[in-house]
C-alpha cells in the first residue's frame, strides 16, 4: 500500500460512456412492461447499484464508487431512447 497521508487533496472527476442496442420492438416491450420476465428496468437499477459497490473487488486498489455500476447502469436504462 502506498502511504497517503501527507498528499494534498485534489479534486477528481470521472466521465464514463456507453451504450446498449437491441430491437425497437425489444425496447418498446420494455417501455410497456409487457416483458414476462417481469420488470427489466426495475432488477437492472438494483443490479446497477449492486455492481458498484463490488467493482473494488474486481481492480485492485480501486476506490468502491460506480466503475463497474456504469455498464450495469446502461442495461438499467435510466433514460430509455432511441438512438
Amino acid at each position: 500500500m502506498v502511504d497517503v497521508t501527507r498528499k494534498k487533496r485534489t479534486r477528481r472527476e470521472a466521465t464514463a460512456l456507453g451504450s446498449v442496442v437491441m430491437n425497437d420492438a425489444t425496447l418498446d416491450r420494455i417501455e410497456r412492461g409487457e416483458v414476462e420476465k417481469g420488470e427489466v428496468l426495475a432488477v437492472a437499477r438494483v443490479a446497477a447499484i449492486q455492481a458498484a459497490k463490488r467493482t473494488s473487488d474486481w481492480i485492485p486498489m480501486c476506490h468502491p464508487l460506480a466503475l463497474s455500476g456504469v455498464d450495469v447502469a446502461l442495461v438499467a436504462g435510466r433514460a430509455p431512447a432511441r438512438i
